[in-house]
């Protein structure tokens, strides 16, 4: 019987083969041979078990094994034969293996790989960032790098924004007890861009010993999720009031900063060159995001479900993961399909676009960019020998600096391809970008 292809849609595809079982019967055999030798069944020495209690024991699970690497065998060959771009796990229906004796058929419905026409992105543009650094930007940076390093100090008074605080705190939903410190305390700096300001303002003028409640109504897209779109009702008891006394901007200050001669001059030319370095990471950032959106854009191609379900699960675990290292109570948070799939879609869609891009114009990292990227990486840590050699011990982390080298040379040559125009930005407006 000839292979059959069947067409269910574009990217949907149908096999029905047949396995014959005679090429299979002397690994069968060979196998029964060798569990023989080893199997310990009572009433039996080892290696002095008949053939025949072997199979009676053993051959259902030996069949099984051995057929359903046949049905792969076969599979293989048919998607090779027939050059099928399989997307996903086929879903493989036959007879229970351990039944068959004789050949056999089985059907393997499976996703295609689209096919697909890259786009013409001469009339699409991409909006190059220009930021000229200004001494107003490293002030602020000192400024940061200064309230960084600051000292808290007990304070006898109410409490003021930039003040360190120790508190108590019950919080509620429908007068349920979602959070308690207990016995424990909590301490943060009131105005934390990481906390939630509609908190803070209502914890700033109040003293060591007092206790305040309060309702706060938080924001519909509120991550964790379970606080979203909720009133949550606080009780706080203010143990501990403590100022910030700033440091000098100074030799000790300088050499803080690793500038070991103390001079505050090579302080200053070590932030500014430490802010170009970030603005021309951001701005590498926000054109390979405006390119990959483009692309994403620019194409009109149906998904393979089974790709779409495989990010979504890999999307769901790294959410999960994330919110257990944030100290999130999963108990209390439900993540549900459905949240993920759109942007599951949009990243499966984004590599079939890629994938195809770099095939068509030979956009392959080269062995050279690989090792550039391996350098920029290692830079990050004292010991960069070690830390290069790390990279080569296992191929497999090379994944990651060949995918962004590979994705260099595609942002590279679709602004060859593309228009270009270029707009000012100040220094604050890039860091407030999201990329």
């Amino acid at each position: 019987m000839a292979d059959a292809i069947e067409k269910i849609s574009s990217i949907e595809r149908k096999v029905k083969s047949v396995v014959s079982i005679s090429a299979f019967q002397n690994e069968i055999s060979l196998r029964y041979e060798k569990l023989g030798r080893t199997a310990r069944v009572s009433g039996f020495r080892p290696g002095k078990v008949p053939m025949s209690v072997i199979e009676k024991q053993y051959g259902a699970d030996i069949r099984t094994e051995v057929y359903a690497q046949a049905i792969e065998m076969k599979f293989g060959e048919i998607v090779n034969t027939n050059n099928l771009r399989v997307a996903g796990m086929p879903d493989i229906k036959h007879a229970p293996l351990d039944k068959i004796d004789d050949d056999f058929e089985f059907t393997a419905t499976f996703e295609i790989f689209p096919d697909f026409k890259l786009g013409n992105f001469k009339s699409l543009k991409v909006e190059k960032k220009a930021v000229e650094l200004a001494e107003s930007d490293i002030k602020k940076t000192i400024d940061v790098l200064i309230k960084q390093r600051a000292v808290f100090e007990n304070i006898n008074r109410a409490s003021k924004l930039g003040d360190q605080i120790t508190v108590k705190l019950e919080s509620f939903i429908d007068n349920e007890q979602i959070e308690s410190t207990g016995e424990q305390s909590l301490e943060f700096v009131l105005g934390d861009s990481k906390r939630i300001k509609a908190v803070d303002d209502q914890l700033i003028g109040i003293k060591a010993g007092e206790t305040k409640e309060f309702e706060v109504q938080y924001p519909k897209d509120h991550n964790p999720t379970q606080l979203a779109n909720k009133n949550v009702k606080y009780k706080i008891k203010l143990i501990e009031v403590k100022e910030p006394k700033l440091p000098e901007v100074d030799s000790n200050f300088a050499k803080s900063l690793g500038v070991d001669n103390g001079d505050i001059k090579i302080m200053n030319q070590e932030i500014k060159a430490s802010l170009t370095e970030e603005v021309e990471k951001r701005v590498k950032a926000d054109l390979k995001k405006q390119v990959f959106q483009l692309l994403i854009d620019s194409h009109e191609i149906e998904i393979p479900k089974s790709l779409v379900s495989m990010e979504v699960s890999r999307m769901m675990h790294a959410a999960s993961e994330n919110l257990k290292k944030q100290g999130t109570d999963m108990k209390e948070v439900k993540l549900e399909r459905e949240m993920f799939e759109e942007s599951a879609a949009k990243t499966c869609k984004l590599r079939i676009v890629l994938a195809t891009l770099v095939e068509n114009n030979k956009l392959e990292a080269s062995e050279d960019q690989i090792k550039s990227k391996v350098v920029e990486f290692s830079a990050n840590f004292d010991d960069t020998e070690k830390a290069e050699k790390w990279f080569y011990d296992d191929p497999k982390r090379l994944d990651e600096p060949t995918a962004l080298s590979t994705e260099d040379n595609i942002v590279e040559w679709f602004l060859k391809e593309c228009k270009t125009e270029t707009k000012k930005v100040t220094f604050d407006e890039l860091m407030a970008m999201q990329v």
